[in-house]
């Protein structure tokens, strides 16, 4: 695009460049910043400064400042030869500055030079979105991979107990509201960031996986368990930890996402007392994943209908889980329950089992 007032410069260049370029010109600076409102999209723009109504300084601020053509490269094609001139013309953003009268051989290798840097700063520019796009696009296959991963995994289990329903559901949704109400606790804003908190969420339905090697006449029994039944029972956390760690293993490599499913697989079954199994962890030992998997896995064991049990009230159930603060759960974690219980009666709610 070529901006001057003067009629036969726009001839001029449109002469000199016609034969190589296709040329736009524009007789003021308010026609051409009209012309690119309407879509004309050039790639260099070659602008008169000495213009009546807005000057080629100001056409120039216009374009840096509109988002569209900030980058859109500008050579000052002036009377203008004052060194303050070019020195101002320069800082306002122009890419080059050439005085009148002009020299055809030089306009043209300034004009080839600002056309190549432009299509090399384009394609740089392209390649850039493109991989950004694409960095997007893998890290959202990632992520839909690992949540395929988790539910086909939490879903064995699920097969081989259907007595539980939505506890899986549900138990995902306590663990992730515990957290954030945890978020701003100085014992574990560090750890509970918004990322980890992603990871819990998808880690809670494995908690129960090691059920799968569990014998039927144990994990189905519709009554309590025999204390040697109890042992087998125990077990389950093991199984689940191992048959995680067997799974990268034979992928070669250990997954950050899975850290969080193993810990909770393995301990969610540990008491803040050191009384739970399989390990007899106590206090700060227990991994906080599996504090809060303890607190979502046991409120929701007292408010559901077993074989061998009747569904607890919701009253009932926070006035057992306040006597085991401190014993059987980390008092901060059951004192952060105890405030939000009522959004754990509303996802209860929202996810109840039916008949």
């Amino acid at each position: 695009m070529v901006v001057d007032d003067t009629p036969l410069n726009l001839t001029l260049m449109s002469t000199l460049l016609g034969s190589r370029y296709r040329v736009i010109v524009a007789n003021s600076g308010e026609r051409a910043l009209r012309l690119l409102e309407e879509g004309q999209h050039p790639d260099l723009i070659l602008l008169d400064i000495m213009m009546p109504g807005m000057d080629g300084y100001e056409v120039l601020r216009r374009l840096r400042a509109t988002p569209a053509t900030r980058d859109l490269p500008v050579i000052f094609l002036s009377a203008k030869s004052e060194e303050e001139d070019e020195a101002l013309g320069l800082q306002l953003g122009a890419a080059d500055y050439i005085t009148k009268p002009i020299s055809a051989p030089i306009v043209l290798a300034r004009v080839r030079t600002q056309l190549l840097l432009k299509a090399s700063a384009d394609f740089l520019r392209d390649k850039a979105a493109y991989l950004e796009a694409e960095v997007a696009r893998r890290t959202r296959e990632v992520e839909a991979i690992q949540d395929v991963t988790v539910l086909a995994m939490s879903s064995m289990a699920e097969t081989r107990d259907d007595e539980t329903g939505n506890h899986i559901l549900r138990t995902q949704r306590y663990v992730r509201r515990l957290a954030e109400q945890l978020q701003g606790h100085p014992r574990f804003a560090a750890q509970l960031n918004d990322d980890y908190i992603r990871l819990l969420f998808k880690s809670a339905p494995l908690h129960d996986i090691g059920k799968v090697g569990i014998p039927d006449h144990i994990l189905l029994k519709p009554g309590r368990l025999t204390p040697e039944e109890f042992e087998i029972m125990k077990t389950h956390t093991t199984i689940g930890y191992e048959s995680i760690v067997r799974a990268e293993r034979a992928l070669g490599t250990e997954l950050e996402f899975l850290r969080p499913a193993k810990e909770i697989a393995l301990c969610h079954q540990e008491k803040w007392d050191g009384s739970g199994y399989p390990q007899s962890l106590a206090g700060d030992a227990i991994p906080i994943s599996a504090r809060l998997m303890a607190v979502a896995d046991v409120y929701d064991a007292l408010i559901s209908r077993r074989v061998y049990k009747a569904a607890m009230s919701h009253e009932e159930a926070v006035a057992i889980m306040r006597a085991g603060r401190g014993r059987h759960f980390d008092p901060d974690v059951l004192d952060a329950f105890l405030a939000i219980q009522e959004d754990f009666r509303a996802i209860a709610a929202s996810f109840a089992d039916h008949d």
